[in-house]
């Protein structure tokens, strides 16, 4: 049995995707923490950030809700591959507007206040979580010399990371299916 088989095997349990929800989570919790407690203000890029953990977490959700199933959890896989790009992008972008390019007059900024589709105004439902008021550029928390928004890259890209590894065992377990030849998981049962 390879890495990849044990991976697919993995990927049709419930505690794999419960483990996935429970990273997303706590890096909520994190956030909320830095922003309540703490008193650092998130910007715009942090609550896009945000949003994009959510993602995760829905996606951890929807996996959760019947692995075994493959709609459910290529469901999962697919919008954790979405939240998880789509994180990795806002944090690069996040990244540059904290240290612009010194080369250049007038550097990248970001937007003053959040926008959400009007259909789902959620700084208006949970101001708490979700609404703005810090500034992009500003670097208001290091840790080991690295600003939020570069920790928040590497997060997003273990994630990214993560969900490619289980992505190819679980192609390699479909083809292998298609060819119709028996896989671990089928040989495990």
């Amino acid at each position: 049995m390879n890495v990849f088989s044990s991976l697919a095997r993995v990927a049709r349990g419930r505690p794999a995707w419960a483990l996935l929800l429970f990273f997303a989570l706590a890096f909520q919790v994190v956030a909320l923490y830095f922003q309540h407690t703490m008193n650092l203000l998130p910007c715009v890029m942090c609550i896009y950030e945000r949003v994009a953990m959510f993602g995760i977490a829905g996606a951890a959700l929807i996996g959760l809700f019947a692995p075994n199933n493959a709609f459910f959890r290529w469901g999962g896989i697919i919008c954790w591959g979405v939240a998880a790009v789509w994180g990795v992008k806002l944090a690069h972008q996040h990244i540059e507007y904290q240290f612009p390019d010194p080369n250049v007059l007038f550097g990248p900024t970001c937007e003053l206040f959040v926008s959400f589709p009007s259909w789902a105004p959620l700084n208006e439902w949970l101001p708490s979580v979700f609404q703005s008021y810090g500034d992009c550029s500003m670097v208001v928390w290091e840790f080991l010399g690295y600003s939020m928004p570069q920790w928040l890259l590497v997060i997003f890209v273990m994630m990214l990371a993560a969900q490619v590894c289980v992505l190819v065992s679980e192609l390699k377990v479909l083809i292998t299916t298609l060819r119709g030849e028996p896989t671990a998981t089928d040989l495990n049962r």
